[in-house]
């Protein structure tokens, strides 16, 4: 089977990379938002029993913008950008409700705005070709899948979590424990239920006590101890450790259900508030209720039916009972089936129907103040619709990140972030971050360590180094992410194929060890004796398309369960199915694919390729290569082995012949390297953007490169490398760089900075104002530092900023008091303004590329310059290869002065040879020789994972070209003219150019700004601070007894200051007068640190008081 690897480019059309953020957004927008409005359809008022409002249908629509007066126009993501605005669209319901005795159908009522995700259903980019793309000033390649909230980019990044309505057993603390996560969408609630001496207890943090198991199912009635014990077993053994338990329901004199519901109303937490509704009602009754919606919540009950539930208490018992004898059979909580992830939708959708639920609460208080003061008939709803509560919270949430709902004591940080424009592929790497909530500081090895079950959903290379290790995580390249599908058809389906009915069961049947138990999505469905046949006939039928593609079965052999699947946020790959040891996929479908006659989506419903997630994974035995299959056992095949590997990791090349931890170091500095952000970049006014003047594609590529668009929007340059010591000028990997390449154009990168203002309307009438450049009274020339500004007093495009100088002269109003007696006294006095200029604070000179002036929503006036600095490389700017190789340039040579090869070609730039041995990157040594193989035969060579070129083809190449198979040459010196001793290893590699650069970095102070409370030096380079001497530094100058050194360190060059002190009472004095002693008899001035003085004042207001005692020597 030859070219597999193109199902690659056709499932990545589909699915995968963007595309999951984009389809749970969709799935939200168009099905979730209408089953929450269904849910929350009527708004009643207590005030009038005949008040209704209700919601017929809700519509989200297009994004557009209000310019002027309720006078709306549709707008482009780029608008938004550059105008500061929130990218939304309106959502917009039809709603029927009473004024007064007749009936109202209004359509088209806005209730809120929705942020809009870029390339979504509702976007103006959905659909559009390349070209319309670029009319519209967006890139192409643009992976979309964010939000623009004020004219910042925000990512909803994926949300890791513990799978909901799962029994999860674990071992806490020495007790075994077993715990449900319920979620429906009205409760969230957790109960635990564990053994504690012998007995089985429950836990809810809705009881005030955990309350013994047998109560519990008698409160389900479940009355007779025979009847608890063949639910939770007959055999000896269970009899025998569950027997105490049953004593104890004893023991508090519970016998029936209706005592056992009055046992748990004793222990339930008590209600704050009560209605007319529930006074009447004893506290039997709330514990049924409670047993009914919030225990388990996901168990359905109907009518106090407790069958259901009770059968799953004592699953729970029996799993704990089985962990209890065998400690082995308790579950991994790191096991990644047990995980679920959370994407734009779901998040968003849970924020929405608490947005909603508060705007129906609003109305309803507004109509139970208003109808009762006014006649009914001129209450008219409508009109009373705040909708800016809907606008406010979503834009609010994504703009912080705090997912805050109250209802399910949900509470989160962090869950978006900036999209981080340093290049292409650290945009791209941020739509599959995974971020897990798991507290960083706590220094756990199972939550951060590689699991095998991660295996081919998440990359092994791609995790940031330190706290955040293993916690954040990124998706691999073929991962989707399943949306919640329907479960009533895979009901139905199952019952046909032989699933007993849970309800017609009784105790013995359960307990029977050939019966199978199955679940779906947690709940029980019933059993089944014929299982085998039950995951054949679900697996023929989901690849023949009758039910949904992303429905998956597994079973489950200790605990005799078979799992169906349905919900959303599981992940799942695409594999080839096997049969008989052959692949169904043949050479024929590739071809057909190749000549664009097939889908990815054709492969699905013809049956040759199918999803599995992590736990059917475990079901299959899938082989890595096709030489692998066993004829006997394999079910599946691997697409293609590189698509294990994420994004970031898939851009080296041979990241199989590097250490691990390299492929790591790169995969961070790859979203640190200066590249092109997209083909719009020059239309982009972002706050910092680097820009490489000359990119280059690499030689070596791996096939994730071109799938990514790495190619077309590179990082970096190809460098001719010699690999050699050169002067003393590049120990611990310092880069020797060629003066005549970086003449060239090597290595030249633009540093955009953005500044803005906004001119502002205040609410008293008056105005910010851009008054033009200030001319001097005597010459009549314009002063220094409004030099570049234009007539209108802003600067003018092209200009050269020197350090501050002007760029917009603005001024705002002086805040006058608002006292209207003054006011009436001094008549209309003209306003006093006081200049609040925008200056230039860079230290070297920039350029004003562009200046946009426009208006933000708030209808303020906005001006934004754009400021260009070119960069060459200099002496401490950072480079790095593609394995993790990185270092600063060392020394910048003439190219007279560095060796020279007989083609008379000097090197871009000289590595040290000690960068290799220990870090053990062959990986580099092969781009190397592929690189120099590749130029010569003018070809591009592959280095993919587990694949690529062959070094022995690469060498034949060389040898062909008359070099040296070992990829060595002889170099001449530069400065004696002499042929060097040894062979010189070199060829071209691709360097990256990474982000910091010595110019950013630079910081010296003499005297500078002080802070105002301490006297002492400001802190940090943006404040021009001073260098701090800590408390180490001071130590170390002890040990050396240079103590007037550290008087100047720490006094006279900090924050000397004169006090006078009294030598009688040894208090601080003021201008040679002691308020303690009364008198100015005898008072010193002596020097000490301001802070010191500060300290002895703070000191004296808490009633603590510290005496100098002064003495003469």
């Amino acid at each position: 089977l030859e070219e597999k690897w193109k199902l690659v480019p056709a499932f990545l059309q589909v699915k995968g990379l963007v595309k999951q953020h984009i389809d749970a957004f969709n799935y939200f927008i168009n099905v979730d938002i209408k089953k929450i409005v269904q849910a929350n359809q009527e708004v009643k008022s207590d005030a009038d029993p005949c008040f209704y409002l209700k919601y017929l249908n809700v519509h989200v629509g297009k994004p557009d913008v209000e310019e002027g007066f309720n006078n709306t126009k549709s707008t482009t993501p780029h608008e938004c950008r550059l105008r500061d605005m929130t990218y939304s669209a309106p959502i917009t319901v039809d709603v029927e409700y009473t004024r007064g005795t007749q009936r109202v159908v209004r359509n088209g009522l806005l209730i809120g705005r929705m942020p809009i995700m870029l390339r979504s259903s509702n976007c103006i980019l959905n659909g559009k070709s390349d070209y319309e793309l670029s009319q519209v000033n967006e890139c192409p390649m643009d992976p979309g899948g964010y939000f623009i909230i004020r004219g910042t980019e925000k990512v909803i990044l994926i949300q890791e979590q513990l799978s909901w309505n799962k029994m999860i057993t674990e071992d806490y603390n020495g007790l075994i424990q077993c715990q449900v996560t319920s979620s429906t969408h009205e409760k969230k609630s957790r109960t635990i239920l564990y053994s504690k001496h012998a007995r089985y207890y429950l836990k809810h943090n809705s009881m005030t006590e955990e309350i013994p198991v047998a109560i519990i199912l008698k409160a389900m009635g479940v009355a007779s101890d025979q009847e608890i014990m063949q639910l939770v077993g007959i055999d000896q053994e269970t009899q025998k450790r569950f027997a105490p338990s049953l004593l104890e329901a004893a023991k508090h004199k519970v016998y029936t259900q209706q005592r056992a519901l009055e046992y748990m109303g004793s222990k339930l937490i008590a209600k704050r508030f009560t209605t007319a509704a529930t006074k009447y009602r004893t506290t039997a009754d709330e514990a049924r209720d409670l047993l009914a919606t919030t225990i388990l919540a996901h168990v359905p009950v109907r009518n106090f039916n407790f069958q259901v539930k009770a059968i799953y208490v004592a699953l729970m018992i029996r799993r704990v009972m089985a962990a209890e004898l065998d400690r082995s059979a308790v579950d991994d909580r790191d096991y990644y089936g047990n995980k679920r992830l959370e994407l734009a939708g779901s998040l968003l959708s849970l924020m929405f129907e608490d947005l909603l639920k508060r705007f129906n609460w609003e109305l309803k208080m507004i109509a139970d103040k208003n109808i009762p003061k006014i006649k009914a008939a001129q209450f008219d709803v409508g009109k009373h619709m705040r909708e800016a509560l809907i606008t406010s919270g979503l834009e609010t949430a994504i703009s912080t990140g705090n997912w805050t709902i109250k209802r399910f004591k949900m509470e989160r940080a962090g869950v978006t972030q900036v999209l981080s424009r340093l290049s292409y592929i650290s945009a791209l790497g941020m739509m599959t971050r995974v971020n897990s909530q798991f507290e960083k500081t706590r220094k756990v090895s199972g939550p951060r360590s590689l699991q095998p079950s991660q295996w081919g959903m998440l990359c092994p290379s791609d995790t940031p180094e330190g706290e955040a290790c293993g916690l954040v995580k990124n998706l691999a390249l073929m991962t989707h992410i399943t949306t919640e599908v329907d479960e009533e058809p895979v009901i139905r389906l199952a019952y046909n194929a032989g699933v007993e009915d849970i309800r017609l069961i009784g105790g013995e049947t359960i307990n029977n060890p050939k019966v199978f138990m199955v679940f779906i999505n947690g709940n029980i469905l019933g059993v089944t004796i014929a299982y085998r046949r039950l995951v054949e006939v679900f697996r023929m039928m989901r690849r023949r398309g009758l039910i949904g593609a992303f429905v998956s079965i597994h079973t489950s052999f200790t605990q005799r369960c078979v799992y169906i699947h349905t919900d959303g946020g599981r992940l799942c790959r695409p594999y080839i199915i096997v049969q008989a040891g052959l692949p169904l996929v043949l050479q024929e479908h590739i071809e057909q694919l190749k000549l664009g006659l097939r889908k990815f989506d054709d492969f699905l419903h013809d049956g040759l390729i199918e999803y599995l997630d992590v736990n059917e994974e475990n079901d299959s035995f899938i082989a890595y290569q096709e030489r692998d299959i066993d004829p006997e056992k394999t079910t599946h095949l691997e697409i293609e082995p590189f698509t294990l590997l994420g994004v970031c990791a898939g851009l080296v090349p041979y990241p199989h012949h590097n250490q691990s931890p390299r492929n790591t170091y790169q995969c961070a500095m790859g979203k640190q390297a200066m590249g092109i952000i997209g083909y719009n970049q020059k239309n982009r006014i972002d706050t910092l953007m680097y820009n490489i003047v000359y990119p280059q594609t690499p030689m070596v590529r791996s096939r994730t490169i071109e799938l990514t668009n790495f190619d077309k929007l590179p990082a970096g340059q190809n460098a001719t490398v010699a690999v050699m010591s050169y002067s003393g000028y590049d120990i611990e990997d310092a880069l020797i760089l060629n003066k005549a390449s970086i003449d060239r154009g090597y290595g030249r990168c633009l540093v955009y900075k953005n500044s803005k203002c906004t001119i502002k309307r205040y609410s008293n009438q008056t105005f910010d104002r851009i008054m033009g450049p200030m001319k001097d009274s005597l010459t009549g020339k314009v002063i220094a530092r409004h030099e570049c500004l234009d007539t209108d007093g802003i600067v003018s495009p092209g200009e050269r900023l020197v350090c501050k100088q002007t760029m917009v002269n603005k001024e705002m109003p002086a805040v006058k008091s608002n006292n209207p007696i003054e006011q009436k006294e001094s008549g209309q006095q003209p306003i006093a303004y006081s200049a609040v200029p925008i200056t230039y604070k860079g230290t070297e000179p920039s350029y004003a590329e562009r200046v946009l002036v426009s208006t933000n929503n708030e209808e303020e006036f906005l001006v934004k310059i754009l400021l260009r600095q070119t960069r060459r490389p200099e002496i401490g700017d950072k480079f790095s290869s593609r394995h993790g190789q990185k270092g600063v340039t060392g020394l910048i040579v003439d190219q007279e002065d560095l060796p020279f090869n007989d083609y008379g070609m000097a090197p871009d730039m000289v590595m040290n040879p000690h960068g290799f041995p220990s870090r053990m990157t062959v990986g580099k040594t092969l781009e190397l020789l592929g690189s120099k193989a590749g130029v010569l035969e003018g070809k591009f060579h592959y280095g993919t994972a587990f694949g690529g070129s062959k070094c022995q083809d690469l060498q034949d190449e060389l040898f062909q070209n008359g070099f040296n198979y070992l990829g060595k040459d002889v170099f001449y010196s530069g400065i004696t003219g002499e042929p060097l001793e040894v062979y010189i290893y070199s060829g071209p590699v691709y360097y990256q150019k990474l982000k910091h650069m010595v110019q950013d970095k630079m910081h010296a102070r003499a005297r500078g700004p002080r802070a105002v409370l301490t006297r002492q030096p400001t802190q940090g380079r943006s404040r021009e601070g001073g260098l701090r001497l800590g408390e180490m530094e001071r130590d170390c100058l002890i040990s050396y007894g240079a103590s007037m050194l550290i008087m100047e360190r720490l006094m006279i060059s900090s924050d000397a200051f004169d006090v006078d002190v009294c030598n009688v009472c040894g208090r601080l004095a003021y201008s040679s007068w002691c308020h303690n002693c009364r008198s100015s008899a005898s008072v010193s001035k002596i020097s000490m640190p301001y802070a010191c003085k500060l300290l002895f004042q703070e000191l004296t207001s808490m009633n603590i008081v510290p005496r100098l005692k002064l003495q003469n020597y």
